[in-house]
């Protein structure tokens, strides 16, 4: 049986396939066998091995302290560690809340990052102006002619930390070389003339180093590509030259990338009309979007006659009309307090829950890049709204009886994003250790086999069945499926189906599908359950209709509702890999999507994707390695081959045929992505413990008395650390 037919099979309930054993090689094909739930019911898991170990046995997560995990944030850095303040002094300028910051040496909380990605110039904010430094031009300590101001100087320190020495030189010789070419005789500069400052994969860095280059060098301008920062000429800045003074046009193109709101530029007086009229013409022509242009009268009391100056200032429309110029007001005027939770045998929305109570606010107030294991310890960044960095410092006493801790408490100017993290550091202990049944080899030869293959040959990239929940009814993938449908009273009542066991948690779900009485339900359902009550008070309050049950879902955060989406998405992604390798191994072939950027390290986009022709096939020109599957969403390219036959087959078996991946009644867009078929742990270590003594041996495997194996690595964002193991052990864990 094919693994479509196996599809349709868990469609009618007929059937399970489950890979037992046989590593995936040259175009070899996986081993398949039926297998049934021991509650009599059937699911479909198709999770294969890579790899041809023998592996072991273990138990994980015996204790919480067995499993620890730490987020790796964008920098790097673990995130259990505490901060250090001078490392954070950028970021902290950039995004604390204006009137939360101390006369702040860049006004960097204005930056916008919307030019991300695109091939578009940046107009992002740097050193701002004071009312006074725009009355008459520049302010006489700022810079004009070589003559360095302390502001300029400042940029100089800042792109001193944010790029190498040589790029640093190369920038500023790039800058001297425009500057020479448009103060010669011809003044021709060759249009296709740029540098490239490298990619910086943190997104606030890129911001500020966006911002930096354009207030040290107003005659440049900045570009994003991807993760890419390009220096050009302005040409702008020249034509401007043409008609000013080049001490006025630094003065301009610095107070518009400053975007200070309620400030002006005030050009030198001049008595030319038909002058003022050519400025005028060219600032409305080329920033009429942004700013207007007005000419006023100044009496020169030396000379005895009025002079007239133009002064530009900002658009109303530009600072406070616009869906996004509103957003963007509503950030900065919001407080938003980053920290770093640490939790200990606690589910992730459990311990928002609480906090929320204790903070008086509500749980879609909190963000985070990524969800946390319950049994186990693990550090992750937060941030939450509306909240004080003083008033979660009051709660750090109260929580700790709820096994939890705050800690890195600071002001920042926005929320976290799902993703927005690097990786994840994982200190793992595997107790009970023994060999595969009939393996008559030395454990530790095994376990030592293992890990070495892992690290070399990687794992199968699956979603970690924490992705999909516990529930053996009922799983995060069959509601985010409804969702999807926009069956919404349907996704409510999975939401809330019983499983078999005989607590209070159950018999009120029970209860609920037996009567549909919210309010009768909620004295039945336990305080700790938060999602469970938040969505029982929604529907008492609104009614078990498809808009009452839409309302319901939104008492959840947006990151929290489309979660059930994306594990739909991630459960279809697992059966393709799965089908893939049995389709094709571990070779690379016509119709293979494949990623061009080596160091993308999370959920690549289209732009790095390309798809496999015959004559790369023939000649090998890619490793399976570089194969990335397309996970669901209204933006993505299928496999060119038998793959993409199967995910439309997928489609239509669960009635998404016309689906566009979009839920506008819950406001969820799903753009989708592609992930990479295989990973690898980074930075492996170990050490086997024995049970006769209390002693460590470094990579010993020469006594099979091992009782336990403490091993760490670390994984890139959205990798399961049960899955590497998996693989390693050549079993579930």
């Amino acid at each position: 049986m094919s693994l479509w037919e196996a599809g349709q099979a868990k469609a009618s309930g007929n059937a399970h396939f489950v890979y037992t054993r046989g590593p995936l090689s040259l175009g070899s094909e996986a081993l398949f066998r039926m297998e049934e739930d021991t509650d009599g019911g059937m699911r479909f898991s198709s999770l294969c091995f890579i790899s041809d170990h023998v592996g072991f046995q273990g138990t994980i997560k015996t204790f919480p302290r067995d499993f620890v995990v730490t987020e790796i944030d964008e920098r790097g850095r673990l995130v259990s560690k505490a901060i250090d303040e001078s490392v954070y002094e950028i970021s902290k300028t950039q995004s604390e809340p204006s009137h939360l910051v101390k006369k702040p040496k860049l006004n960097i909380q204005d930056v916008s990052l919307d030019h991300e990605g695109e091939e578009e110039a940046t107009n992002l904010t740097g050193y701002s102006y004071g009312e006074e430094s725009h009355q008459s031009g520049l302010h006489k300590e700022d810079s004009v002619n070589g003559v360095t101001s302390k502001c300029e100087k400042e940029n100089v320190d800042l792109l001193s930390s944010l790029l190498d020495g040589k790029t640093h030189t190369l920038l500023e010789q790039f800058a001297c070389d425009i500057k020479g070419m448009w103060n010669s005789k011809t003044e021709l500069i060759e249009p296709s003339l740029e540098l490239s400052l490298g990619r910086i994969l943190d997104k606030s860095q890129r911001a500020v180093l966006h911002s930096a280059v354009r207030q040290k060098f107003p005659f440049l301008i900045t570009i994003g590509k991807s993760s890419e920062v390009i220096v050009k000429p302005n040409p702008e800045y020249k034509e401007l030259c043409h008609l000013v003074s080049e001490e006025e046009a630094l003065g301009f193109f610095k107070y518009l990338d400053a975007k200070k709101e309620n400030s002006k530029f005030t050009f030198k007086p001049d008595k030319n009309k038909d002058h003022r009229k050519a400025v005028h013409h060219f600032l409305n022509k080329k920033f009429g979007n942004l700013v207007e242009t007005k000419s006023f009268s100044e009496l020169n009391h030396s000379a005895g006659n009025a002079n007239t100056a133009i002064t530009v200032r900002f658009r109303e429309k530009a600072r406070s009309h616009g869906k996004r110029a509103r957003l963007e007001c509503e950030r900065r005027e919001a407080v938003y307090t980053a920290f770093t939770l640490q939790k200990e045998n606690l589910e992730m929305f459990e311990a928002i829950g609480v906090l929320a109570i204790k903070l008086g606010v509500i749980p879609s107030d909190f963000s985070y890049a990524g969800l946390k294991d319950k049994k186990a310890i693990t550090y992750q960044s937060m941030v939450v709204r509306k909240v004080t960095p003083q008033r979660l410092k009051n709660i750090e006493e109260e929580i700790k009886k709820k096994r939890m801790n705050v800690f890195n408490i600071r002001s920042v100017g926005d929320s976290l994003r799902l993703g927005q993290l690097k990786g994840n550091h994982f200190e793992i202990v595997i107790r009970n250790l023994k060999n595969q049944t009939n393996d008559s080899a030395s454990l530790s030869e095994r376990i030592l086999e293992a890990i070495e293959n892992v690290k070399s040959k990687g794992f199968v990239n699956y979603y970690g069945p924490q992705r999909f929940g516990k529930g053996r009814k009922i799983q995060t993938d069959q509601i985010g499926l409804a969702l999807l449908k926009n069956e919404m009273v349907k996704a409510i009542k999975l939401f809330l189906t019983p499983e078999d066991v005989d607590d209070p948690v159950n018999k009120a779900k029970e209860y609920f599908l037996q009567t549909e009485d919210a309010k009768g339900t909620l004295s039945l359902m336990p305080e700790f359950r938060v999602r469970e009550r938040a969505l029982l008070e929604s529907l008492h309050r609104f009614g078990m209709t498809e808009e009452g049950c839409i309302q319901a879902w939104f008492s959840f955060p947006h990151s929290m509702r489309i979660f059930y989406v994306h594990a739909y998405s991630s459960k279809i992604w697992n059966e393709a890999a799965s089908y893939r390798l049995a389709a094709y191994g571990s070779r690379v072939v016509e119709g293979d999507l494949i990623c061009l950027d080596e160091d993308v390290d999370e959920h690549v986009s289209s732009s790095k994707v390309h798809l496999v022709t015959k004559q790369e096939e023939s000649a090998r020109t890619y490793a399976i390695h570089q194969v990335v599957l397309p996970v669901l969403g209204y933006n993505i390219q299928y496999p060119d081959n038998k793959l993409g036959q199967w995910y439309q087959g997928v489609l239509s078996r669960d009635g998404l045929q016309a689906c566009r991946f979009r839920v506008p009644a819950l406001k969820l867009n799903v753009p989708g992505c592609y992930r990479h078929i295989l990973k690898y742990p980074h930075n492996v270590s170990y050490q086997l413990v024995h049970s006769d003594i209390n002693d460590k041996v470094e990579g010993s495997h020469d006594n099979d008395a091992t009782s336990s194996l403490s091993i760490s690595f670390d994984l890139d964002a959205s990798c399961y650390a049960t899955v590497c193991l998996r693989e390693m052990m050549k079993g579930d864990v």
